[in-house]
């Protein structure tokens, strides 16, 4: 038997919300979320999404998205799936724990048989969504596409100005860029 100790990531941290996302839809909810901090699960955090989102920064957007690039890439060439980002939201210091962890399992023949059996629908749940056990490829693109929806991105000011709110867009029928061109305008002629 082999043992991975990792550093716990919740230590010393006043985390609010914790999050054991997979990138899947099936069976993927933790409907008793009262009490001290329970473990969501991913349709939990889509369903929060709306009132509550996670929003990162561009730059921290793009590490993260590179750090689970890299992180699934590896766990993928050594035949690794079923593994998930821990995600811990820490309210007080306005920050995100984040962490793959789980069991790292092998994708050999008892997970294959286990992959056929549940997308088949023998043993129950539904047949339009795919399985929580597929191979490390899909498991790892599957995974690398939630994660980038999952946490959205705030704007700052080196974003595109087709990517900036404008306040006055409702008032007055206006897209950004007309505006910006009308004070940058303004700038010169002063």
């Amino acid at each position: 038997m082999e043992l991975m100790v990792m550093e716990n990531l919740l230590f010393g941290r006043n985390v609010t919300r914790v999050y054991d996302l997979k990138g899947s839809g099936r069976s993927r909810y933790n409907a008793d979320s009262s009490g001290n901090i329970k473990v969501l699960l991913d349709q939990n955090l889509l369903e929060t999404k709306p009132t509550a989102p996670i929003f990162l920064g561009n730059k921290a957007k793009r590490l993260l998205e590179r750090a689970v690039w890299n992180d699934t890439s590896y766990l993928a060439s050594i035949d690794v799936m079923d593994y998930s980002l821990l995600v811990g939201v820490d309210e007080k210091r306005c920050e995100l724990v984040l962490g793959i962890i789980d069991y790292m399992r092998q994708y050999t023949w008892d997970k294959l048989l286990e992959t056929w059996v549940k997308a088949s629908g023998i043993l129950g749940g539904p047949k339009n969504i795919s399985p929580t056990v597929i191979s490390p490829k899909q498991y790892k693109k599957r995974f690398r596409k939630a994660m980038s929806t999952y946490f959205l991105m705030v704007p700052d000011q080196w974003s595109p100005p087709d990517i900036i709110p404008c306040p006055l867009q409702i008032d007055k029928n206006e897209d950004c860029s007309s505006i910006l061109s009308k004070e940058d305008s303004g700038d010169q002629a002063a």
